[in-house]
């Protein structure tokens, strides 16, 4: 497996700052959120496309993708029975999705709770038909410049809308595309499944599984609170996923530089060293 890091993190910290730094760790890849990029990360030009790139590739850490899609943006949705907003929604995506391959990526992680989840009364059925048409439809704009589409299951405390493991593959076999599939992530699944992690990567078999984000419960870095990594690294192994695997975390801790020093100690011992965890 591949070690990357997620680059929000870094809260004030100039691109090629975290693309050394992150590279002198030894990571291998950098995952980016967009709204990291500016106001409206869509209207760069392809000269801020190609530094931004550039800011990463000359530290030897290359962009693997984009996360939190529609983070910061507004009147987006999936879900919405709104027309209008749908296609606007698309629109953007689409957008993205250009951004994405013009930087190297080969990933986008679509989790956007609030982009997702349904009002009070929405038909749900309805909403995972529009969802599903919706991602046929990005899922050929994505195939055009190389990039997949993982839909990221969260927990119910963030999103009523697919929250399960199985409620994500049964999303990726509905739009049957092989440039969408499925994302899974160690703090969501605590938060979702009433199995442990392993189990629930165990029961999917890596028949969809095209990325993967480890973190705590705690929202901090893996091997930084009380989930046990090893058992999940073991079980990504045994399902033959050999991906990138990206840190994710969601508090700030002892400070960026702690966590991703931490973290890949972290992802070393528990998602490289095979002798961890495999009974």
């Amino acid at each position: 497996m591949k070690l990357a890091i997620c680059n929000e993190m870094f809260k004030g910290w100039e691109h090629a700052r975290i693309a050394r730094f992150c590279a002198g760790l030894g990571y291998e890849g950098a995952e980016l959120a967009p709204f990291t990029f500016g106001t409206s990360p869509v209207a760069m030009t392809k000269e801020q496309q190609r530094a931004l790139r550039g800011a990463y590739e000359d530290a030897g850490l290359p962009v693997i993708g984009l996360h939190w899609l529609l983070a910061g943006t507004e009147g987006l949705s999936i879900t919405t029975e709104d027309d209008t907003a749908l296609a606007r929604t698309a629109e953007y995506m689409k957008q993205l999705t250009r951004l994405c391959g013009a930087l190297g990526g080969e990933v986008m992680v679509f989790g956007s709770p609030k982009q997702r989840s349904l009002e009070p009364g929405q038909d749900a059925a309805a909403a995972f038909a529009r969802v599903v048409w919706l991602f046929k439809d990005l899922a050929l704009a994505a195939s055009d410049v190389g990039v997949t589409l993982c839909f990221e299951p969260l927990g119910p405390a963030e999103t009523n809308f697919i929250n399960t493991m199985r409620e994500g593959v049964s999303l990726v076999e509905a739009v049957d595309h092989p440039n969408v599939r499925l994302h899974l992530d160690v703090k969501a699944m605590t938060a979702a499944e009433v199995r442990p992690p392993a189990e629930v990567i165990r029961e999917e078999g890596g028949r969809h599984l095209r990325h993967f984000h480890a973190n705590d419960a705690n929202l901090l870095g893996p091997g930084m609170g009380d989930v046990e990594q090893a058992p999940i690294g073991a079980a990504l192994r045994a399902v033959g996923y050999n991906r990138w695997v990206s840190v994710e975390t969601f508090t700030e801790g002892p400070g960026p530089e702690e966590i991703a020093r931490r973290s890949l100690a972290e992802l070393r011992r528990a998602y490289q060293e095979e002798s961890n965890g495999e009974s």
